[in-house]
């Protein structure tokens, strides 16, 4: 996917946290940090494997409780671009625990549903603080995906302060 990619969808969100570039990009490129505040409410991120570099790969587990019992979900994906606490694009895709992408159909997803998305991350300074903007491509912005990543960033912008307070 690329910049001019006018066919997919996109899910666009901006929010500002009351904290330093540096500590924001940290919340998405150390693991430990991102298990902390990564996915929808109640979600727990058992592994979070991040080699943040052009090329890199990354491979995370997410488990949520459900009426059905605990599911486990893994998505695995390629760092393309990584400009310190700048920017941040990737691929992602559901897969196994060995990072082998499933189809999306396998995974119940919708017809139409891409493999492969792709996240973009990006951060400014605001006098103290951070403005950033993520756009998931291929992912439309009434989708259960876009509530998942503003619980996502709801947490954030707790596990953010409670950082800051220590």
């Amino acid at each position: 996917m690329t910049d001019n990619d006018s066919s997919q969808e996109a899910l666009t969100i901006q929010r500002s946290f009351d904290a330093p570039v540096d500590l924001i990009w940290k919340m998405w490129t150390d693991p430990e940090h991102f298990a902390a505040w990564y996915g929808p409410t109640g979600a727990k991120i058992p592994v979070a494997k991040l080699d943040v570099r052009v090329g890199g790969r990354r491979l995370v587990a997410m488990e949520m409780q459900t009426p059905g019992g605990m599911m486990q979900m893994w998505f695995t994906g390629e760092y393309l671009e990584v400009v310190a606490n700048e920017r941040l694009v990737y691929t992602e895709s559901m897969s196994d625990e060995n990072g082998n992408v499933l189809s999306p159909a396998d995974m119940g997803m919708p017809a139409g549903h891409p493999a492969t998305t792709e996240v973009r991350v990006e951060l400014a300074a605001t006098g103290g603080g951070t403005k950033m903007v993520l756009t998931h491509v291929g992912i439309p912005g009434d989708s259960p995906g876009a509530t998942g990543w503003a619980m996502a960033f709801d947490k954030l912008a707790d596990y953010v302060q409670a950082v800051r307070d220590r």
